[in-house]
């Protein structure tokens, strides 16, 4: 069951589309992420869906109903902000009671919902601490309890973790998300970092320039994307111009040829149409499917001479940056698939036909 639709959903600031013509279908029970740069309009997106901002046209259907208009209050979705907005003077107990006690929900109820929401966050020990008290991943698991304290139908995350450090981002990431799948509630998170959309979410939602670029799960857009912008957004990616012959071979700077193994309706932008001869296209290839072979290797079509001229070295993998004479190619490795790996070492970067993507080109 599809328990939120959108269609044709706009917000025009003046002359500006902060959210351009948008339709979206979220799937009950699912964790979706709205993801894209600053000013893509995926706050504004989701404001609407909590009844912040109203839209200029369009409409959005909860459940069945059209919610278009209701006012956010009456909703009955549950939202955490960026800056989280717990109450300073409140205990954490109470900070959890507050969506409950505006429900005039009865105080024996109230303090039973606080004590199983604590539980649920392992914070039972710290009902009676000021939040100011806390730390910030403990900051931020109060607040998704205070969300979720009226069982919600909808929970929206307003890029939750942006203020936390690396490592505790990274921990309250697999903690959010093994909660969500818990509690089997459908959310809907803004983020503009991608690696925390592939960890957290079921679908991912691209957004470029007010509009979604690609819907889809999140290993479907890192490996299949539509257009250079996703290809760019979604990981780190080697991303060149070529020139496409119509039959499976492209020419790269510089004049090289290489075989591709294209799909035979390989998409182009929003026209998904196939890729054709004379198409502005570029060729995607992630660092993990070039293999560093050694240059005493026999070359090949796909084989392309170059030299190490970088190196990032973080210990269990390694990142080198090789110059193939008109271009250079990312290429992820271990210390023990490239032992000896050093910065100015001639070496055959093999680019696998099937691991070559043909995407569109990035429009002005």
């Amino acid at each position: 069951m599809t328990h939120l639709t959108l269609q044709a959903v706009t917000r025009r600031f003046g002359a500006v589309h902060a959210v351009d013509d948008v339709d979206l279908s979220v799937p009950d029970g699912k964790l979706v992420c709205f993801l894209g740069p600053s000013g893509c309009g995926k706050t504004t997106l989701l404001r609407m869906i909590a009844g912040l901002e109203t839209p200029s046209s369009g409409s959005i259907h909860f459940a069945g109903r059209d919610i278009t208009w209701l006012p956010a209050n009456r909703r009955d979705f549950g939202m955490v902000f960026q800056s989280l907005a717990l109450f300073p003077h409140m205990t954490v107990a109470q900070n959890v009671a507050y969506p409950l006690k505006l429900r005039k929900v009865a105080r024996e109820k109230q303090t039973r919902r606080v004590a199983e929401l604590l539980e649920l966050i392992r914070l039972p020990h710290m009902a009676n601490r000021p939040v100011t008290q806390l730390s910030g991943g403990q900051r931020q698991r109060v607040a998704i309890a205070r969300a979720i304290a009226s069982e919600p139908q909808l929970l929206l995350l307003d890029e939750p973790l942006s203020a936390l450090d690396a490592k505790l981002r990274e921990a309250m990431q697999v903690e959010i998300r093994l909660l969500q799948q818990r509690l089997g509630i459908t959310t809907i998170m803004v983020t503009h970092d991608q690696r925390e959309a592939m960890t957290m979410a079921d679908e991912i939602v691209v957004m470029e320039k007010g509009r979604i670029a690609q819907v889809g799960k999140p290993l479907d857009i890192y490996r299949d994307p539509v257009s250079e912008f996703v290809a760019d957004f979604i990981g780190l990616g080697n991303i060149l111009p070529v020139q496409y012959d119509g039959a499976g071979v492209v020419s790269l700077p510089g004049g090289r040829r290489i075989a591709v193994t294209p799909s035979p309706s390989a998409p182009l932008a929003d026209a998904r149409q196939p890729v054709a001869s004379g198409d502005a296209i570029r060729l995607l290839i992630r660092p993990e499917d070039i293999c560093v072979k050694a240059a005493t290797e026999t070359p090949d079509a796909n084989r392309l001479p170059g030299t190490v001229i970088f190196i990032r070295d973080v210990g269990a993998s390694l990142e080198a940056t090789i110059d193939c004479a008109g271009f250079t190619l990312t290429a992820a490795t271990t210390p023990r698939e490239t032992p000896g790996l050093a910065l100015g070492m001639p070496v055959l970067a093999e680019l696998p036909p099937h691991a070559c993507k043909l995407i569109a080109a990035r429009t002005a």
